[in-house]
């Protein structure tokens, strides 16, 4: 591990200045922060001018794509706007708003924007909900349970995937999934997922060190409740998208397994939604590359995968297909792609971390990566609700 303050000069200026205020979890844990532009060059760091994104977004550098909280890079959390609903008997939904199909309104609200989310108004998938006069969201369905302890028992080495034993620390009924259609208001979709239910605004006022993950989401860093808003503090995950570092949330699972490795809810109403079809007419996913026994060792800088993240306890640092900016095909709704190094290439001394979609599916074509037990690859079936929130480069 770097120092520290070797890692801050290993940032664009914008980002160095953001991470130089913390401790820095992230810094710490999950080693995704680009190098210096100042490497090889005969002017120190602080020549540098803005990166380009900040001219325009397209362009490299950083970028928080979901802009209704407060991000802090260092810690790798995001602080953002607490929602109160109700569900049709009264009780209370807590929420937050992360995407939506509204093009308009995610941009005044700051949310991601994914025309895609139409499309999973199939079957369960998406929740109806009606607006009521005094800006309270009415759910006609859907429970949460937080009660339950997260558990996850990895496999033995070398292989610790898949775990012994996988339970979620949060469980939605059968009707419960974070996709909302607001019937009364443009029928739009809206994803928000519920971070605490049937508990009174006095009751969700935890700091950091301090939250009760019976009471609320395993993603919650801390809550403040006030009547019928607030703030709450939602821990992050590292990945890659087109070789670009990035933090996103997990907030829910439509499998157990998922759910309980991911720190996410169980939604079994996702099932419902088509998997398979990536970026085809009517399709409601993007997909999601992870690895199932990539590099370990938590010192290795090509660490990456299940095995890894069962062993060291950090990400497993998946790779995501499009996001804003980078495609038009983002979805917050990540069909999860699994790949396998196969002995030969393993032997070969091939396996290594991979940062992009194209990389793993020409490993995929060449033969060194398959699917599960050797099999084609492809879609595992398994959904996970990741919205994006930000983007490194």
């Amino acid at each position: 591990m770097q120092p520290r303050s070797h890692r801050l000069s290993a940032l664009p200026i914008t980002v160095a200045l953001v991470l130089a205020a913390g401790t820095g979890a992230l810094a710490q844990d999950d080693d995704v922060a680009p190098a210096p532009p100042s490497i090889g060059a005969d002017i120190p760091l602080t020549y540098f001018g803005p990166p380009p994104s900040s001219v325009q977004k397209e362009l490299v550098g950083p970028l928080q794509l979901l802009n209704s909280g407060q991000l802090d890079v260092d810690a790798g959390t995001i602080e953002l706007p607490l929602y109160r609903g109700e569900l049709s008997d009264g009780r209370n939904v807590w929420y937050i708003l992360t995407d939506t199909t509204d093009e308009a309104n995610g941009r005044a609200l700051g949310l991601n924007v994914s025309g895609k989310l139409a499309y999973a108004d199939t079957g369960n998938a998406v929740r109806e909900a009606t607006l009521r006069s005094d800006g309270i969201l009415v759910f006609d369905s859907g429970t949460v349970d937080f009660a339950p302890e997260r558990s996850v028992t990895p496999g033995e080495a070398p292989a610790f995937f898949p775990p012994v034993e996988a339970e979620p620390g949060s469980i939605g009924d059968e009707d419960y999934s974070p996709l909302v259609k607001v019937s009364n208001a443009g029928g739009h979709i809206y994803n928000a997922p519920v971070v605490a239910f049937d508990v009174a605004a006095e009751d969700l006022h935890m700091g950091p060190g301090e939250v009760d993950h019976a009471v609320v989401h395993d993603k919650v860093v801390s809550i403040a409740a006030e009547g019928d808003g607030g703030t709450v503090t939602i821990a992050l995950t590292a990945g890659f998208s087109f070789a670009k570092p990035v933090l996103y949330i997990s907030t829910e699972a439509n499998v157990p397994l998922a759910a309980a490795m991911e720190g996410a809810t169980y939604a079994p109403a996702l099932v419902d939604v088509r998997v398979g079809g990536d970026d085809g007419a009517w399709s409601a996913v993007e997909r999601i590359f992870a690895v199932a026994n990539g590099p370990t060792g938590s010192e290795n800088p090509q660490r990456q995968g299940f095995d890894s993240a069962l062993s060291d306890g950090r990400t497993p640092l998946n790779v995501l297909g499009g996001i804003p900016t980078v495609a038009t095909d983002y979805s917050p709704l990540w069909d999860l792609n699994v790949g396998v190094w196969t002995e030969e290439a393993v032997e070969a001394g091939y396996r290594a971390r991979v940062i992009e979609e194209f990389q793993i599916l020409g490993l995929v074509e060449q033969g060194w990566i398959t699917g599960l037990s050797g099999g084609a690859f492809g879609s595992t079936g398994i959904i996970v609700n990741c919205p994006i929130v930000f983007r490194f480069l």
